[in-house]
């Protein structure tokens, strides 16, 4: 999994409430198992006509926002199913950090394990934040995961929350297979130990 400091990039405003995983990526593009080839599918019934024609006012179609790396979103995104699948898919298009004032709780877990930060703010932060993200290619934040803030275009900051434990798992791009082996050393000692007291079952 990629690290995850400091990031610097146009946000996209998507001033909707209840954004669930099924819009996000619809279960038509669920079959896969690859975490790669899903952001062109991504919002896909918002993105795209019934003919597969760009709908040119979904806002990721919009030049200005197309190479987005922010999404300023509203409450509660990524309810509905846990799809994996989801965070994928903004990863995939380039979506390294969603800010909201809440997200469906396997989502936002999701979200830590596959490299993408979700930042909660208060409804004032986000309307601030919706309103920077109006701005088109001007729209730049600045997001800096070590000293947990986000500065405007105008040079304004404010602060956010995050969990210690997942802080420090993004800073230093570990999922859930990068935790496991940080312990490598005492797992080949704990099976050397094994093998040597049941050298039968190593045999075996």
């Amino acid at each position: 999994m990629d690290k995850f400091n400091k990031l610097e990039g146009v946000a996209a405003p998507l001033p909707l409430i209840n954004v669930d995983t099924d819009m996000i990526i619809p279960k038509q593009f669920l079959k896969t198992i690859a975490r790669t080839g899903l952001g062109k599918s991504l919002f896909f019934e918002m993105r795209y006509d019934d003919q597969g024609a760009e709908i040119p006012d979904f806002v990721l179609n919009r030049p200005a926002y197309r190479n987005a790396k922010i999404l300023v979103a509203g409450d509660n995104f990524g309810c509905g199913s846990s799809r994996e699948h989801a965070p994928w898919a903004l990863l995939d298009f380039g979506i390294r950090c969603v800010i909201s004032t809440s997200f469906a709780d396997i989502f936002y877990n999701n979200c830590f394990k596959n490299g993408i930060l979700p930042i909660v703010v208060s409804p004032e932060i986000l309307e601030k934040l919706m309103d920077d993200a109006e701005r088109g290619a001007n729209a730049t934040l600045s997001i800096d995961l070590e000293s947990q803030t986000i500065k405007g275009p105008d040079g304004g900051t404010a602060s956010f929350d995050v969990d210690p434990f997942r802080k420090h798992c993004l800073l230093n791009g570990l999922d859930d297979i990068g935790l496991t082996m940080e312990k490598a050393a005492d797992i080949d000692a704990y099976e050397a130990r094994q093998r040597a007291a049941t050298p039968w079952l190593a045999a075996s």
